[in-house]
């Protein structure tokens, strides 16, 4: 079964294993108490990095990912460049994998360790200048919740009210192709939009809302730095017709977004793929679904996608997170998969999400080029363990078994392979992490003066007296970017690549480079 749009795992889910259910909700309010927060005022503008834990390093050999194993590989993601990351859920669930059919919403996963762990991860990650950002799941509980068994075994329970229940079942409702209308034993029909185990919360009920600002309070307290919002979209529903997008959602999400505003330097970011713009407006950032797209169509060399990433920002918020590819299947295959391994496409791919404006995210492994597995599909085939090594038993992942299959290419593509190699796709990342890193326009800068030319796309970023030139050729032929726009006669600085000429504007503030062929050039005036 495929989740579509928030998180599933595309396999049955299984319940936890008996005797070991997992400890009833705290329903206590929790008062706003900020640790407060050492990180650089503008550390969210950095690229973040979205972690499956489960997948990305196992620290006590079970073959599962956890959170010690996480902080084991801190160092790697500071020497990366990395500023942010973005866990994908890590408190207990009922399908015991990817966590979005939440069970307890203030305790961390018992496979992934304990809020100690989380404690130190916290600790160890601030010390590197990076922050930590959780999914949290706002829209619905797992229906092993036990708000929501005790729900649903009568219709006098205190909490129903907490989910959407109708005594006779309503008709004309169709949600990614099923009835979202769920029969309840004990009688009754509750709403559950992506699937019987995922129940909807009714977010008209001040309680639950006010219950989900306790919840996402308790993880600030601790020190967690934000969070992403999941299927945003899904909030809420006035009909079968009108079921995504309400325009009740915007003040919920502004209502959020001033329950994290409330802690210092904190960051939060939506899942809206229908209306990410709309979003980003409310949450202050939200995923920009559709220019994933465009800037990997882009880098295969389309002339109208090339012109469409040119304009983006134009109208989009410069908050925007971008993204090449992520967790769920319907945004795409790994990156590796979707350009069919072709590494210079790749590279030029990655440099127009880390050197645009916006937050850039990275799904993990995506900077060594780590692929689907071969034996997986669905969403299972993008969550393979992380590919540290070439060994094709266990890729550095684990010193057990593996709980899933490994990435196709795990032998050629990994981080041991890639670490020495200064033309690896590894250190591309780097250097272009290095620029955004280095150079505070591409963080925080106006985006100005873009331009495509064909295949050519140019743009510059500004802030205060700081300008950075980038001009990208997606073509398999060399080509001139026209740049424009620049101070009379002001000497160009080359920032990359490296040994590359500095550039000179004549008296109108114009200039021209030639572009090798799928290459780019960065330059810098001060």
């Amino acid at each position: 079964m495929l989740l579509i749009g928030c998180g599933g795992t595309g396999e049955a889910p299984q319940p936890p294993p008996a005797g070991t259910g997992d400890p009833p909700p705290d329903l206590g309010a929790v008062a706003a108490a900020d640790p407060g927060n050492t990180l650089a005022p503008d550390w969210h503008r950095g690229a973040f990095m979205q972690v499956f834990v489960r997948s990305y390093q196992d620290g006590d050999g079970d073959g599962i990912g956890d959170l010690r194993g996480l902080t084991s590989r801190l160092d790697y993601l500071r020497d990366l460049g990395v500023r942010g990351l973005w866990l994908l859920p890590i408190g207990p669930s009922q399908d015991r994998d990817h966590g979005y059919a939440v069970t307890h919403y203030r305790a961390v996963e018992p496979q992934y360790g304990t809020l100690a762990d989380l404690d130190e991860l916290l600790r160890e990650a601030h010390a590197r200048g990076i922050g930590v950002v959780v999914d949290y799941v706002i829209n619905h509980s797992a229906a092993q919740h036990p708000l929501f068994v005790d729900a649903r075994a009568a219709p006098t329970s205190p909490w129903r009210d907490w989910y959407l229940w109708q005594p006779l079942k309503p008709v004309g409702w169709t949600i990614y192709g099923s009835d979202p209308w769920r029969a309840n034993p004990s009688g009754g029909w509750y709403f559950a939009a992506f699937w019987d185990q995922m129940p909807d919360f009714d977010l008209r009920q001040p309680e639950v809302v006010a219950w989900h600002h306790d919840n996402l309070r308790f993880w600030l307290n601790r020190g967690i730095d934000g969070f992403r919002l999941d299927a945003v979209g899904h909030l809420i529903e006035n009909g079968p017709t009108a079921w995504t997008d309400q325009p009740e959602t915007l003040p919920l999400l502004r209502d959020a977004r001033a329950v994290v505003g409330g802690y210092q330097r904190r960051f939060l970011v939506c899942e809206g793929p229908n209306a990410p713009t709309t979003y980003a407006v409310a949450c202050g950032s939200a995923f920009a679904f559709g220019h994933h797209a465009r800037m990997l169509e882009a880098a295969r060399g389309s002339v109208a996608a090339v012109q469409q990433v040119a304009g983006y920002f134009e109208t989009a918020p410069a908050t925007m997170a971008t993204m090449l590819a992520n967790h769920d299947s319907f945004a795409g295959q790994r990156v590796w998969d979707q350009l069919g391994g072709d590494l210079a496409q790749y590279r030029l791919a990655a440099a127009t999400n880390l050197l645009l404006s916006g937050t850039p995210f990275i799904y993990y492994g995506e900077e060594i080029g780590m692929a689907g597995a071969a034996s997986l599909s669905g969403d299972p085939k993008l969550r393979t363990p992380m590919s540290w090594a070439g060994d094709a038993r266990r890729g550095g992942f684990t010193s057990g078994t593996p709980y899933r299959a490994l990435s196709a290419n795990v032998t050629t593509a990994n981080v041991a392979a890639q670490q020495a190699d200064p033309d690896s796709l590894l250190n591309f990342y780097r250097a272009m992490l290095a620029l955004r890193n280095g150079l505070e326009p591409l963080r925080s800068g106006s985006y100005e003066a873009a331009r495509a030319d064909g295949t050519v796309l140019s743009f510059q970023r500004r802030l205060a007296g700081e300008r950075v030139v980038v001009a990208i050729n997606y073509g398999r032929t060399a080509a001139d970017a026209m740049l424009a726009g620049l101070p009379p006669d002001a000497t160009l600085q080359s920032r990359h690549p490296a040994g590359g000429a500095d550039l000179r504007a004549d008296a109108g503030g114009s200039a021209v480079v030639t572009l090798a062929p799928q290459s780019l050039r960065v330059f810098v005036h001060r």
